[in-house]
């Protein structure tokens, strides 16, 4: 296999390797998206950047920030559809050049029990301690939560810890919800499920959508079915092939119309129920949430678009402050979300079929 080098990552991303190295040394002149895609292409090929033993002698002290991905390497490169996490890397890369923080961005296994795997243990500036702080990308298992927090100041993007305190940078999931919701109550859907899928580990905030779920459906005056909830706790079926037999059937006793709780399992879900003579809206609705590009020839998807680009601005900007030791209580601040029009909601079929 050859080197890793600023060359490699250049002709991958079709820019110039000044380009590249520019990224790597915060020059004001180099747009956040392309630092931002250098940064994620660098993580995925394993190439770290090596800074200069001092600092320059005049000019604005540079701190050294970590972004660690907790997510497989093919997951967040799957071709059909874009990861969420490309989208929240630009805003921390706008914050980074604004202050002069050196960003490094690794991803680490999902299935590491410790800081102690391999996959923490190869990346060196986190094993030396060499970083101001932390970015927390996609859900880390509770342990290496509390391993992380105590040796660095952390922010985490997206995803809430309930038995660990750390700050985070999330979404208001209920109003996403409430907002999907409506919209598919306005089409006269009644009977409507959850859909999620299995993770190496545990997707909390699939937990905070559904209960944004259940909790509308009680506004709504609708009934509660655990059998219209699908891959959500540990008695959820064993694979995904499984979990959309569960789907089918669950149509056939009535469920008009699927709430997911992400894009990606949307289009996924969408493509199933098509393989199995299924047209999406016409015989049943889906919604996603995420709002993340397309895949090509999949449906405009009816989600809630988060604003990624400002989460990651101000997961850095809550993190300088832990930086400067400014240590109040840990914060949870939620942003908002705006309903995305698309093609895959429509009247339930009962009664379009009730017309004729």
């Amino acid at each position: 296999m050859s080197e890793i080098n600023q060359q490699v990552i250049a002709d991958q991303l079709n820019i110039s390797r000044t380009t590249v190295s520019r990224c790597f040394t915060n020059h004001k002149g180099i747009n956040p998206k392309t630092r931002a895609e250098v940064f994620s292409l660098a993580a995925k090929l394993g190439y770290q950047y090596l800074q200069p033993r001092s600092e320059p002698k005049a000019g604005p002290k540079t701190r050294s920030v970590g972004v660690l991905i907790c997510s497989d390497v093919e997951e967040f490169n799957r071709p059909d559809y874009e990861s969420p996490g490309v989208e929240l890397l630009p805003g921390i890369s706008e914050f980074a050049q604004l202050h002069h923080w050196n960003t490094e961005v690794h991803f680490v296994s999902p299935f590491a029990a410790s800081i102690s795997d391999a996959s923490y243990t190869k990346i060196q500036a986190l094993k030396r301690r060499l970083w101001s702080g932390l970015i927390l990308m996609y859900p880390f298992s509770p342990q290496i939560i509390g391993e992380l927090t105590a040796r660095f100041p952390c922010v985490s993007l997206v995803e809430q810890y309930g038995r660990v305190p750390v700050d985070t940078v999330d979404v208001n999931h209920y109003k996403g919800i409430t907002a999907l919701m409506d919209r598919l109550r306005q089409q006269g859907h009644t009977h409507i499920g959850f859909f999620s899928r299995r993770y190496a580990v545990e997707a909390v905030w699939s937990y905070r959508r559904f209960s944004a779920y259940v909790e509308n459906l009680t506004r709504l005056g609708l009934h509660y079915n655990e059998q219209d909830v699908i891959h959500l706790d540990i008695t959820s079926p064993a694979t995904t092939e499984d979990g959309y037999r569960l789907v089918t059937e669950r149509i056939k006793q009535g469920v008009t119309a699927w709430m997911c709780a992400a894009d990606h399992q949307a289009y996924d879900l969408i493509k199933a129920l098509q393989e199995r003579g299924y047209r999406v809206p016409e015989d049943i609705s889906v919604t996603g949430f995420d709002g993340i590009l397309r895949p090509v020839d999949a449906p405009a998807l009816d989600t809630v678009r988060i604003p990624y680009y400002e989460i990651g601005f101000a997961a850095s900007r809550r993190l300088l402050d832990k930086i400067n030791k400014r240590f109040d209580a840990p914060q949870e601040i939620l942003l908002e979300c705006r309903l995305q029009d698309g093609k895959t909601v429509g009247p339930p079929r009962q009664k379009l079929s009730s017309v004729h």
